[in-house]
Formats: C-alpha cells, structure tokens, sequence
C-alpha cells in the first residue's frame, strides 16, 4: 500500500462574506486545480451577532454546486425556484446551482452560536448548465458511526474508515465526493482509505492531529493538502477530542474561470453568466 502524506498546509484567514458575516477562507481564489474538484472551503463560526446577523441576502450562482453543513445554530434557505427550508444543528443543504439560481441564507436567530461550513464543489462542463436543483437534509438522517477511536459521520461518498466501509447520505457520481465529519477521541488514531486518484484533504477545526506516516503536526484551523493512494493515518496525540473534516474526490481535470458567484470553464462562458445576471435571464 502507497504511503499518503501531507504536501501542503493552509491556515485559514480571517474573510467576509455576505453582509459583513465574518468567517475563515480555508481555501479558494488562485490555482485551484489543486484542489479540484473542489473550489472553495468558509468555516463560520461566532456567538456574536454582529458577526452573522446580516447573512447572505439574495445573490445568484451558475456553474457549481454549494454542500452546507451546520454544526450548530439556524439559517433559513430561500431561492427563486420556491425552495424554503431550514438548516438546524448538524444538517446539510446541497444545492446545485447549475445553469443558474439566485438565492438567500439568512440567520434564524439573533443570539447564540453560529457555526458551521460551506464548501463550493465543481461540475463537469457537460453539466454546469442544468437545471437547478436544492435538499434540505436534517441532522437525523445523515448516518453517524460510532468507532471505539470515535466517531464519522458520513456526509457524503463511500469509504472505509479502520477497515469499516462507510455509505454517506450523499453519493455524487461525477465527482465521487467524499465528505466526512471525525472527531477521535485522546490518544486514538484512525486509518482512513483515499480513493484511487483522488484528491484529498483534511482539515483540522478543534485540537490538534498528526497526519500520515510522517506524523505531520495540524493544529486548528489548519487544511492538510494530501498526496499518494491509499490509507492515511490520523492521530490525535493529545489529551482532548480532535475534530476534522475529510474530503476527497475524483478531479474533473477541466479549465475552471472563475469571477465570484460564477463558475465555468471559459472566461467567454463567464461573461455570458455576467450579461445573463444583468439581463435577468440567468435562471430561465
């Protein structure tokens, strides 16, 4: 078996998004076929207000998929199709924004903890034109497995953790996503497999973790860009849960142009999105 091991590290830094929602960039913007087929990882996070409260009020998108997941706190989803639907602690909203859906993420509280993610995940040429689709998945229906090392819960893609093969709610056939929230217990490790040729990540959000058979050093905030196939080992050294999101998935290999809420694989393509957005036909 091939080793894998860490070939870059990434501290997230300090964004915002929206009206003013303060967050972390984990990673996006240049050279993003490192990443592929992935563009662009927010973690949101506070108890105070003044830093979520204006939350993203009606913008528009085409050419890619957004997954969020909150760990904890409210957020109602709105778009032009009619879709409604809140997002309460541990659930996941995927949508498709495809040809071209303009929508809104607002707060549904004014005080407490916010937290969670949002990831921007590419589609193939031959499907950034789609219609646009949206799920509203509650926390209940997404399956969390309980390992004596710790626990997975299994957001999306199929893998094997500790030699356990793992289903996740999800299953993306273009791109084979993997996504998985872990938390390992003090002093535990776990093994888990990458795909043949994908591209992985994993990214540390509370404690510390030690990756791969080099037993690289991650501390908060940091992502973990992995290279080589087959099974990563994951530890946590020290004496307090660790907790990490694992990503994975199968490169689409295609010129990404990006400019904001647009994702194509043109910059031709781009300006027809922009003029599109302008003329109000981005949707139809």
């Amino acid at each position: 078996m091939n080793q894998i091991n860490v070939q870059e590290q990434i501290v997230a830094r300090p964004a915002s998004d929206g009206d003013g929602v303060k967050l972390l960039r984990v990673f996006g913007g240049p050279q993003l076929q490192r990443f592929d087929p992935f563009l662009m990882l927010d973690e949101f996070g506070s108890e105070q207000a003044e830093d979520y409260i204006g939350g993203f009020p009606p913008h528009p998108h085409r050419g890619f998929e957004t997954v969020t997941y909150m760990l904890q706190g409210k957020m109602e989803h709105r778009d032009h199709i009619g879709n409604v639907g809140l997002l309460e602690d541990g659930g996941v909203q995927w949508m498709t924004a495809g040809k071209g859906i303009i929508h809104s993420e607002m707060p549904k509280q004014t005080e407490g903890m916010m937290r969670g993610f949002q990831l921007w995940v590419n589609l193939p040429a031959n499907r950034k034109m789609i219609p646009a689709s949206y799920q509203d998945i509650a926390a209940g229906d997404i399956a969390v497995h309980q390992l004596a090392e710790g626990t997975v819960k299994v957001i999306a893609g199929r893998t094997r953790v500790n030699d356990t093969e793992l289903n996740g709610y999800f299953s993306i056939a273009d791109t084979e996503v993997s996504y998985l929230d872990i938390s390992i217990e003090a002093g535990q490790s776990m093994h888990i497999t990458v795909p043949t040729q994908h591209n992985a990540m994993i990214y540390s959000y509370q404690g510390q973790i030690q990756i791969g058979d080099n037993r690289v050093n991650s501390k908060a905030k940091t992502l973990s860009r992995l290279s080589g196939q087959g099974k990563v080992v994951v530890e946590n050294p020290t004496d307090s849960v660790a907790r990490l999101l694992f990503l994975s998935g199968k490169p689409l290999q295609q010129p990404i142009a990006q400019y904001g809420p647009f994702v194509m694989n043109t910059h031709e393509e781009i300006e027809q999105a922009i003029q599109d957005y302008q003329a109000g036909v981005l949707t139809d």
